[in-house]
């Protein structure tokens, strides 16, 4: 249903205007993109959020007092443009309107700190201090409308799928989720806090005990986190969902009906998506393969394990050592060789052995000669080798093994130009540790989420070395971004107790730190699952931005100011006797 709104500064939006209304007076608004001055013919282009319409000035003192940004309303004759000056790079570009009075609505005070159809290039300090002229900026605002766009078709899409929308508190009690908390200080209850919800995690579980079969929200989470180029500091959006009586492949189910449907319809024209069912890899196998628990599908290397092998061998430098392997079907020049080794260098490791089979199918290479001639051919069929190949040698401590793999094989992906163009390819990562050894406090932690059910239930955790319990936990990733985190979740009072007592903690921490679940699981809980995919991530995938902050409208910045609004700033000494609180030095 059209709305019918007051004319009073506008007849049309701009992309509202056609050739079809040639030889009408009307009144558009806007900001003065440019002024162009012709010699006794003025030009305006006129901006709003929808587009952009040519203003001539034959009356050129219409322009006076008026400069680049302002707000204007223009009324006019729309008329056609001579044919010589279309402009097809915009949809009015064949029309203009004859301004016959301008109403300066908005008067520019002060010089603009920066060029707006350049902002993109200028400091990121200077763009966030004057975000609302940033978002003037058309890629910038097509950032934010795409993102208006994405998350009005997941809304959509998640109700189509029987979803019920519910939103959760936002202030609620600190619990220990895995990062810290934004607490809030209570006015009422002196010396007591509230913290900003890391996740809606126990709320969505309280909701499957009420009987709630599916649910979801456009969630709000705040996690007091160090910026990197994929998270925002301070607080993002997931798309969070929940489901009674479900199993692990039935959050698999929904989560790629809805990323399939959502980037195969936004992604760039001739992308290629992953089609469901997603590839699932366990996290062994993904650090064995990728080196990463995000795997890059788009990079067709994979890394092996030759660490049996070398123990056989005479190089003292692999002995005792996991030894990973990467074969390249391609000789490398001299100068390529001597760039990898500084990349391997630059990341903490000692060096970056190789051989390359040549012609007559022997080795060549530093390592060469520390292989038995009767192991070679070994070598060649563990690895597939064949004439022309380079194969990579990493070689440390398991885990550090794994790291410096995945970085040496994301490396020549990248060099090589082996990494598909144009794709976004999709896997679940599941079977990740319930717990993992915290080094810092020298005592076993939740490696995910502690809310999740282990695999083998109470049985495994009775009987099972903690180290070696699996856990229902999962994650989707996409091009090496990890877009999701799920699991099935412990909805029974018993498997709670205990693995949280392998953790660490009694039973009375339970009731204090998680006590509305441990109560809500005394009656008659569902068995329940679900995950929540990264909406800024996700965004920033699609739009192919390297920094989450391009897809967000208000962003802090990498150290978790909002440069446009002074935060964090200090407050009154009246606000901190109200709340309690006494500022140490």
């Amino acid at each position: 249903m059209a709305l019918e709104l007051s004319k009073t500064y506008r007849d049309r939006q701009l992309n509202q205007i056609s050739e079809a209304d040639v030889g009408k007076t009307l009144r558009l608004a806007g900001w003065v993109e440019n002024i162009r001055d012709h010699g006794g013919v003025s030009f305006i282009d006129l901006r709003d959020m929808y587009g952009v319409v040519q203003v001539v000035l034959r009356d050129t003192s219409l322009l006076d007092g008026i400069v680049k940004e302002e707000c204007i309303s223009v009324e006019g004759l729309v008329e056609h443009r001579d044919e010589d000056t279309y402009n097809p790079k915009i949809p009015t570009g064949t029309i203009e309107l004859e301004a016959h009075s301008i109403t300066i609505l908005g008067k520019v005070y002060r010089q603009l700190p920066f060029e707006i159809i350049t902002s993109h290039e200028i400091r990121e300090d200077v763009r966030l201090k004057y975000r609302y002229l940033d978002l003037r900026n058309r890629k910038v605002l097509d950032n934010i409308l795409f993102r208006s766009k994405v998350i009005a078709f997941l809304r959509q899409k998640m109700t189509e799928l029987g979803f019920v929308e519910i939103q959760t508190p936002i202030l609620t009690s600190s619990s220990p989720e895995g990062a810290r908390d934004y607490i809030v200080p209570s006015r009422k209850f002196k010396g007591k806090f509230y913290a900003l919800p890391q996740a809606p995690q126990q709320f969505k579980q309280l909701l499957m005990v009420s009987g709630i079969d599916k649910y979801f929200q456009i969630a709000p989470c705040f996690r007091d986190e160090d910026a990197r180029a994929d998270r925002s500091p301070g607080e993002f959006y997931q798309l969070d969902y929940e489901m009674c009586f479900a199993t692990q492949e039935d959050i698999f189910r929904v989560g790629e009906a809805v990323l399939t449907e959502t980037f195969k319809k936004f992604a760039p024209e001739g992308s290629i998506v992953t089609d469901a069912p997603y590839p699932v890899i366990s996290y062994k196998q993904a650090m064995l393969e990728f080196g990463s628990d995000k795997p890059d599908l788009r990079n067709p290397l994979r890394i092996i394990d030759v660490t049996e092998f070398f123990q056989r061998c005479t190089f003292k430098g692999f002995l005792n050592k996991t030894v990973r392997a990467i074969r390249v079907q391609s000789r490398m020049s001299k100068g390529f060789q001597e760039k990898l080794l500084k990349f391997a260098q630059s990341i903490g490791m000692g060096g970056l052995g190789y051989l390359e089979v040549l012609e007559d199918g022997t080795f060549k290479g530093p390592i060469d000669k520390f292989i038995p001639a009767d192991m070679k051919q070994e070598l060649k069929d563990i690895a597939h080798l064949e004439i022309g190949d380079t194969i990579y040698f990493i070689a440390d401590k398991e885990m550090q093994a794994s790291l410096y793999a995945g970085q040496i094989r994301n490396e020549l992906g990248e060099k090589l130009g082996l990494v598909e163009k144009n794709a976004f390819r999709f896997c679940f990562v599941n079977d990740f540790p319930m717990y993992e050894y915290n080094q810092e406090e020298k005592r076993l932690d939740f490696t995910h989420n502690p809310f999740s059910m282990p695999q083998g239930g109470l049985e495994a955790l009775n009987t099972q070395k903690p180290e070696e319990i699996l856990a229902y936990q999962f994650d989707i990733v996409c091009n090496g971004v990890e877009l999701s985190s799920g699991a099935v979740r412990n909805h029974d009072v018993e498997i709670m107790k205990k693995a949280f007592e392998i953790a660490g903690y009694t039973e009375d921490d339970l009731k204090q730190k998680f006590g509305a679940l441990y109560n809500a699981f005394q009656f008659g809980a569902p068995p329940h699952a679900g995950m929540a995919p990264g909406i800024d991530r996700m965004i920033m995938l699609l739009r192919n931005e390297d920094n989450i902050r391009e897809v967000i409208a208000f962003p802090m910045n990498g150290n978790a100011q909002d440069l446009m609004c002074g935060a964090p700033g200090t407050v009154t000494e009246t606000q901190l006797r109200e709340a309690h609180i006494k500022v140490r030095d």
